[in-house]
């Protein structure tokens, strides 16, 4: 299927040469940190009600909510990708692909946090560090699928609008 397809279209030409980028006054792994933040809003009380229902064995009956929750991070995890990509293009920073999927997908480690919370403050039933080493184990299972979901979406959602501002540049 993936050599079948079309391949990409780029809108402009790219220099061989690659261009120095500009010295910053902040390391841009602070703003990837922080991106993950705005998801993380959208997501941290629904996530309670989610742990409590897997390891808690309470019953989840909002699944009507919980798909209001899923497309509000899936368009805040695009739309700080898109910012963020945005903010590297305007001080020339042309390495933005790894800092776009970063930039959403850096929701997992506040979700993986939450989920030590979760275990060192609503999780008094484990039974031993046995219980806890598993727990974590599939809590880190879970976060890593949420980093490569919602890094996906950050990273197709940065190449659109880069290719869309691209394409309307007219270059003489």
């Amino acid at each position: 299927m993936g050599t079948k397809a079309q391949p990409i279209e780029y809108p402009v030409r790219t220099n061989q040469i690659p261009r120095e980028i500009p010295a910053r006054r902040y390391p841009s792994w602070l703003l990837v940190l922080g991106a993950g933040t705005l998801p993380f809003g959208t997501l941290f009380i629904e996530l309670f009600f989610i742990l409590s229902s897997i390891w808690l064995g309470r019953f989840y009956y909002v699944f009507g909510f919980l798909l209001v929750v899923l497309l509000l991070l899936i368009i805040v995890c695009a739309e700080v990708s898109v910012v963020l990509t945005y903010m590297h293009l305007c001080v020339e920073d042309w390495r933005w692909w790894w800092k776009a999927f970063f930039a959403s997908g850096s929701v997992a480690l506040y979700v993986f946090l939450y989920s030590i919370n979760y275990l060192v403050f609503d999780l008094q039933s484990l039974s031993g560090p046995v219980s806890a080493t598993l727990y974590l184990g599939y809590s880190l299972l879970m976060a890593i699928a949420i980093m490569l979901s919602t890094g996906t979406i950050g990273f197709l959602m940065s190449f659109y609008f880069v290719h869309y501002l691209f394409s309307s540049v007219k270059i003489d």
